[in-house]
């Protein structure tokens, strides 16, 4: 894994920005970047692509509404494989397209995974795919309240 910090220490204030404008707006120009943060674009242009080198920025994405996909029902599977197929569960859930995320979790379960769905049809066939090497526990998921976000970026004196 590449190093989360600069050869030269860790973010300053103007790498914080950078990041959270970013977040706000992952196709911001540099030009507009730059004027956001104080800067030229060269210079914000360079480190974008040190924050890139150093695997603080691991890419740029589109969010996407699963709903716009066809697939409006989302729900939490929490997996438990029965003794000796832990390796096979965690095939399964990466060959299943359904499940758009999946952490392996310290706890009872083993992995927590999150699927969306067209039906409840088609999430009984994806818990179906799984029960033969694993225990399911399913959720699904009424609302987010909390959008998915990044974790508080640092706070720095140095800027």
């Amino acid at each position: 894994m590449k190093r989360l910090r600069y050869e030269n220490g860790p973010l300053d204030t103007t790498d914080t920005a950078i990041l959270a404008a970013l977040t706000r707006d992952a196709r911001v120009s540099m030009a507009e970047l730059a004027r956001l943060v104080g800067l030229s674009a060269p210079s914000v242009a360079e480190r974008v692509r040190r924050l890139e080198e150093a695997g603080v920025i691991r890419g740029y994405t589109a969010e996407i509404d699963p709903r716009g996909l066809g697939r409006p029902l989302a729900a939490y599977l929490r997996i438990r494989p029965i003794p000796g197929q832990l390796k096979k569960v965690a095939e399964v859930l990466d060959a299943r397209t359904e499940i758009t995320e999946c952490d392996r979790v310290t706890g009872e379960d083993c992995f927590i995974a999150r699927a969306h769905v067209r039906s409840v049809e088609d999430l009984e066939t994806l818990i179906d795919a799984i029960i033969p090497y694993a225990m399911t526990n399913t959720s699904i998921i009424q609302s987010s309240p909390v959008p998915r976000r990044l974790p508080p970026l640092p706070e720095t004196g140095r800027g």
